[in-house]
């Protein structure tokens, strides 16, 4: 398989953002350390966010679990189950002027702790929650979001590693490190001669592929599907075959490369750490788009912030 030279990544606003991510997951690992507000270990959580910072909500639940620091859901802010108990709620929202997010934390506070965490100081959701995290040096003037969603989900990676190293995934300074090798390295050309994209992930890598999907189909319109790993194998395997792409994120289940290769597909891996593995992802997307004669920088039908009109 030939490759597509790094090189070719566009000079474009989302592109420049892209390429920041490795210095703020640093920055955002070393803002956890004494930050208000981060959940402790046995606290009965839910992380809520909509869109990208959604999918960022499940990936840290998924990891803060599976780390053993106590259950942990997430939810889409439009639906979240609000008769349920918590402790606390952890609300990612770039803008911090989202409505179902503010709408949310205004009828649970009275009964949870919410920490927020966003890019933009002075917004509703500042006074809106009892705690804040405001990680403005990793904001952007993208629509697409990229450098922010994994700054804050790198931040809630290091506030889970001041109780100790997760169980078999690397430290977020490990993570910065592999982020750096995904910047530059070649794009896989068969990737971005692609017809069609799945991707798919285990535990809290699922939450990253249905970020991936959501980049291409943000930014390049692209027909894009996320699973997880296993689920694949249930019916969306059907879909793959020449021209077609299957990208995974982490562990690559026993048996799926095999599945793939008979379809005639294209399987992706990569060893590198699955949320620095993203950033390949988004640097195909704005390939992708720029291919098709989109402007990555001007997403079709979207806005930065969604605010409902009452």
């Amino acid at each position: 398989m030939s490759d597509i030279p790094a090189s070719t990544t566009s000079s474009g606003r989302t592109s420049a953002e892209i390429l920041t991510q490795p210095s703020l997951w640093r920055r955002a690992a070393e803002a956890a350390a004494g930050a208000p507000g981060l959940p402790r270990p046995g606290e009965r959580v839910a992380v809520t966010g909509c869109g990208t910072s959604w999918f960022m909500a499940q990936a840290y639940a998924a990891l803060r679990e599976a780390a053993g620091q106590g259950e942990t859901d997430a939810f889409a802010a439009s639906e979240f189950p609000v008769s349920r108990t918590y402790d606390r709620v952890v609300a990612i929202t770039r803008s911090g002027t989202t409505t179902e997010v503010l709408d949310l934390i205004g009828e649970v506070r009275e009964r949870w702790e919410v920490l927020a965490v966003t890019a933009t100081p002075g917004t509703p959701v500042v006074p809106a929650a009892d705690d804040t995290v405001i990680l403005d040096f990793a904001d952007e003037e993208s629509v697409v979001q990229t450098r922010f969603a994994t700054s804050a989900l790198a931040f809630l990676r290091a506030g889970l590693e001041l109780h100790g190293r997760l169980p078999g995934i690397r430290t977020v300074a490990e993570a910065a490190a592999d982020a750096g090798s995904a910047i530059a390295s070649p794009l896989p050309a068969a990737a971005l001669a692609a017809e069609q994209w799945t991707f798919l992930g285990t535990g809290w890598t699922y939450g990253l592929a249905q970020e991936a999907a959501l980049k291409m189909r943000e930014a390049a319109g692209a027909w894009t599907e996320a699973y997880p790993a296993m689920e694949y194998r249930h019916g969306p395997v059907s879909i793959t075959g020449p021209g077609r792409v299957t990208w995974i994120f982490g562990e690559v289940p026993a048996g799926l490369a095999e599945e793939v290769t008979a379809t005639g597909g294209t399987l992706i891996t990569s060893e590198g750490d699955p949320m620095a593995d993203l950033i390949r992802a988004q640097r195909l997307a704005v390939a992708v788009a720029e291919g098709r004669g989109l402007d990555p920088d001007r997403p079709r039908n979207l806005t930065r912030s969604v605010i409902l009109k009452g």
